[in-house]
């Protein structure tokens, strides 16, 4: 059974110098109907801001904490499988972020065996830091978590992985309708050639 304890002193293992080289991972998961149909997204960038792996999966009927789970292991496992060993992962679940770090207790059975493999692989790491983010700081992974969840449910998206925005004091907001699996926008238009970055609202 995870324990405060345990996870604490799993932390501090972790030297806290930030190492010269190391992975970035913008976490999210979640479930439509919570359980229901669940899915991750992660995306992976180098420490100079470089995206270098976008990763997603459908998880089936599950809850929205097993998703941000499952999500916060594949962002682990990448790091320990292509290197380097140096990760700090982003999540915008508060109560993961607590419970890796030691805060809160793990109570639920489920998320006990999944706190527990998350533990096994940090400890495998030379170096490990956690954050919480809010949600709009986590928009491709949060695209990416959907996108699993429409692809497992037999949906067809318009969705588009897209590089972070460098400028987003620039960005625009339009709205739009898929017809004949084509994006048309309700007002305005966009030349040729503009990278866009979907939001799907249901």
């Amino acid at each position: 059974m995870s324990s405060t304890r345990d996870s604490a002193s799993l932390f501090r293992s972790h030297p806290p110098a930030v190492p010269e080289n190391y992975l970035v991972a913008h976490s999210d998961g979640g479930a439509r109907g919570n359980p229901g149909p669940a899915g991750y997204g992660v995306v992976i960038q180098d420490q100079a801001g470089h995206k270098v792996a976008a990763l997603s999966e459908y998880l089936g009927h599950q809850t929205n904490n097993v998703a941000e789970y499952q999500g916060l292991i594949a962002a682990l496992e990448y790091a320990l499988a292509h290197g380097p060993k140096a990760l700090k992962l982003i999540s915008d679940s508060e109560l993961l972020v607590r419970q890796i770090k030691g805060i809160y207790k793990v109570k639920n059975p489920t998320l006990q065996d999944l706190h527990a493999r998350a533990r096994q692989l940090i400890a495998q790491l030379e170096w490990f830091s956690i954050d919480h983010a809010l949600r709009e700081h986590n928009r491709e992974a949060d695209m990416l978590a959907n996108a699993a969840m429409d692809k497992g449910m037999g949906r067809s998206a318009a969705r588009q992985s897209a590089l972070p925005v460098s400028n987003p004091g620039s960005s625009q907001e339009f709205e739009g309708i898929v017809r004949n699996g084509k994006v048309e926008l309700l007002a305005g238009s966009l030349p040729e050639g503009t990278r866009v970055q979907l939001r799907i609202k249901r």
